[in-house]
């Protein structure tokens, strides 16, 4: 009997599924380790390693909405993706993220889920009222930084730049108080993450392109996390500093330069390591350099924008530089002292994986030949494809540093919203698509997670 040899497709579908299960052993691998380490040693502080969760199965209040988006996502999210328009596409993407992210947040009910979250002794809402006196809060900000020092911040407080504290001061100022309004603000606000990657691959690759990632944007299992965690705020801040950008460049436009400026500044003083975020605009004024060398203008503009809210913070009295130098300190006085690096540099990986999904694993192999083939394959998915691995690249050096030993499922947001695209590249959304939902529901369904 004569074979039939496979096709073309049938080998990259095969080899896609290749590159999903060898990530699948990884994040066993790192569950099997974990687990030894953690029980015989205590050194990791997670009861389920590689993520900061426990082992409870457990359904919610949330339950129903979260299958029901799912499925709907699964079965109509490729095709209202390709056929509404793209002003309708949008407002569509980010309603049904709000949607499934808070119903997987409300699998573990209103009060855990979210009202809670942000109010425990590590969270920001614990020192609102130690910012009664802005001013004075920030001349003083890196004397609590250390745990040795009177009064130090809480973890979460201290682990940050004081503009994510602030954030949720002007909420509490402007009347919503309470860890409710403060979850559901780092939910409806995370959520437009996915709007602003829309509007930077439409701007950089093509609107086609753009479309086909939008049901991986919302049904992302990333989700599990952004409800809620500040986390999910700061990587929608700065998905909308690099999608402005993305505009600015392509465009020409000096005002969206500076309001991509702007919000790069904001960036740095919501988190230390979303500097990393550089790497990704980065990729983004190599992409639209031709704009900037027609108009300089552009560049200009970014720039003074971006000085801004450091000159602000500078004023205020508040030392960046300091502030960082005194956090690696706290660093290894607490839990990143003990936890081994030897076992975090490749188990954060498997968090990645967790966070991200099988599609976008095998997402990242088509990128990856993509950008091999560059001279003879599509422009436009050369072009998503070095987009995501500026991204990649940024993951990749937070991981080496050592800064983010655990946890990282909540920390490294902002970069694995810009790794999803890659599911752009994939044939048969619906059965990818189906992997990530499930993923998703199994995740928020066995584990109780700590963000």
């Amino acid at each position: 009997m004569i074979r039939t040899p496979p096709t073309a497709p049938s080998r990259d579908l095969r080899r896609d599924v290749y590159a999903a299960g060898a990530a699948a052993l990884l994040v066993t691998a790192a569950v099997l380790a974990g687990r030894h380490i953690q029980d015989t040693r205590r050194t990791l502080f997670v009861d389920w390693p590689p993520v900061l969760a426990s082992w409870v199965p457990h359904t919610g209040p949330g339950t129903p909405a979260a299958v029901l988006t799912a499925v709907a996502t699964v079965a109509y999210g490729p095709v209202l993706a390709a056929r509404l328009p793209w002003r309708a596409l949008l407002p569509a993407a980010w309603g049904t993220s709000v949607v499934w992210i808070l119903s997987l947040a409300l699998v573990d009910g209103w009060h855990r889920g979210v009202a809670e979250r942000l109010t425990t002794r590590h969270e920001y809402l614990q020192v609102i009222d130690r910012f009664h006196d802005v001013p004075a809060a920030l001349r003083g900000f890196t004397g609590h930084i250390l745990l040795d020092s009177p009064d130090n911040w809480p973890a979460h407080v201290a682990g940050h730049p004081p503009a994510a504290t602030l954030t949720f001061v002007l909420l509490d100022r402007a009347g919503l108080r309470g860890g409710g309004w403060a979850g559901m603000w780092c939910v409806v606000a995370g959520a437009t993450a996915c709007v602003a990657v829309l509007v930077a691959l439409r701007a950089l690759a093509d609107e086609v392109l753009a479309r086909r990632a939008a049901p991986f944007l919302v049904l992302a299992p990333a989700a599990v996390w952004m409800g809620t965690s500040a986390d999910a705020y700061f990587a929608a801040v700065a998905a909308w500093a690099v999608a402005l950008l993305a505009l600015a460049v392509t465009r020409g436009s000096p005002g969206w330069a500076g309001a991509s400026g702007l919000l790069f500044g904001l960036t740095c003083y919501l988190s230390y390591g979303l500097t990393l975020v550089a790497l990704i605009a980065g990729a983004v004024l190599v992409l639209g350099r031709r704009g900037v060398r027609r108009r300089p203008v552009v560049l200009a503009s970014l720039l003074a924008g971006l000085v801004v809210v450091p000159a602000g913070f500078t004023l205020a009295g508040f030392d960046w530089w300091e502030a960082y130098r005194l956090l690696v300190t706290r660093y290894g006085q607490g839990a990143g002292g003990i936890r081994p690096y030897g076992y975090w540099v490749w188990a954060n990986l498997a968090c990645a994986v967790l966070v991200t999904g099988p599609a976008t694993v095998a997402g990242l192999r088509r990128t990856t030949v993509s950008l091999l083939r560059h001279r003879s394959g599509p422009r436009a998915g050369v072009r998503l494809a070095f987009l995501v691995s500026a991204a990649l690249a940024a993951l990749l050096v937070a991981d080496l540093s050592g800064m983010s030993k655990a946890e990282t499922e909540r920390i490294w947001l902002p970069f694995a919203l810009w790794l999803l695209p890659a599911c752009a590249l994939l044939p048969r959304p619906r059965l990818w698509l189906t992997a990530q939902g499930l993923l998703a529901l199994l995740l928020n369904h066995l584990l109780l997670t700590g963000w």
